[in-house]
């Protein structure tokens, strides 16, 4: 029996937000049938193009004894997490152990990268997302500034295509008969079904933010996150308590704000290196927000408030 030949899908220039918000995937029952990622905004990802900083990209072995790169790509948006394996190609392995020497020596990295997207839940039931990379290659600061540009232009695409689909039936039947782009139709309906209405507002600040990078301000998204120098001795520490971990983000707030507020990424890095895990920080800088101790004076910016500040 002839196998059924296997279509090369396309691939969506994304940016991270988009992609590391996905929670939806979809496989057909063949054994040969392409796996998606389906975004909020109704993007049925078999690939992507993802491009931006290259933050970390660390060795590991697994437990048959093999090697595995895993690393974090950060754009304006956010961070795509991508691993490559001995299913890669020996150039794409060896490229990335030169990437890794390069990272740790502080050398900052642009890459841009077609990947296989991947999408898997925990026990516990999380559902993350990442990236398989096919192709890997180190790009200029006015190739992605490009890329950029490119980026923001198919996500606006998808936005006017999600919000004209909320006007219709949440039917196959109505999306057929409208003039929605023809390849999204699936992936807006199916998106439609699985997630609450999409608050649009969040997108379009991370829109405002990659153009003002793409036109201008490349360095804030080619500059590794600082990290505060710790005096001699005084170690990174685990579980330490609320008090402390509220101290110390004030502090890294008050330490970098020069005058725009401090971006997100720095303050979760510095806990980070404090010894806090992710999720500690994030709850942290939210109890925070709601108290009135610090101000989000644009989406993702944070800057601590006196007494007296409204």
């Amino acid at each position: 029996m002839q196998r059924e030949r296997i279509v090369r899908q396309p691939a969506f220039v994304m940016l991270a937000s988009e992609f590391g918000t996905a929670t939806l995937n979809e496989k057909g029952s063949g054994e040969f049938d392409p796996s998606f990622v389906i975004t909020k905004l109704g993007s049925k990802a078999n690939r992507i193009v993802a491009c931006g900083l290259l933050e970390r990209l660390e060795i590991r072995e697994t437990s048959n004894g093999s090697t595995l790169y895993q690393g974090q790509l950060r754009d304006p948006t956010g961070l795509h997490y991508f691993s490559v394996g001995d299913y890669n190609s020996e150039t794409m392995r060896e490229m990335c152990k030169q990437w890794s020497e390069r990272t740790e020596e502080g050398e900052p990295i642009l890459l841009m990268m077609t990947a296989k997207t991947r999408w898997y839940q925990t026990e516990e039931g999380a559902v993350y997302t990442s990236l398989r990379p096919e192709e890997a290659c180190e790009v200029t600061r006015d190739v992605y500034a490009n890329w950029l540009l490119d980026a923001c232009e198919a996500t606006m695409t998808r936005m006017k295509a999600y919000t004209s689909s909320l006007e219709l039936e949440p039917t196959m039947e109505a999306y057929e008969r409208s003039d929605l782009p023809s390849g999204m139709k699936h992936g807006l309906l199916a998106a439609r079904n699985h997630y609450d209405e999409v608050d649009l507002e969040p997108y379009n600040l991370n829109l405002m933010q990659a153009l003002d990078i793409a036109e201008g301000r490349i360095a804030a998204a080619t500059t590794p996150p600082p990290v505060m120098t710790l005096p001699d001795g005084d170690e990174p520490q685990t579980n330490q308590g609320d008090g402390e971990l509220r101290s110390f983000i004030l502090h890294v707030v008050q330490h970098f704000d020069q005058g725009d507020g401090v971006d997100f990424n720095t303050i979760l890095k510095n806990a980070a290196a404090r010894g806090y895990v992710r999720e500690q920080a994030e709850a942290m800088l939210d109890e925070l927000s709601d108290g009135g101790e610090v101000a989000e004076p644009r989406f993702g910016w944070f800057r601590a408030l006196a007494p007296t500040d409204e």
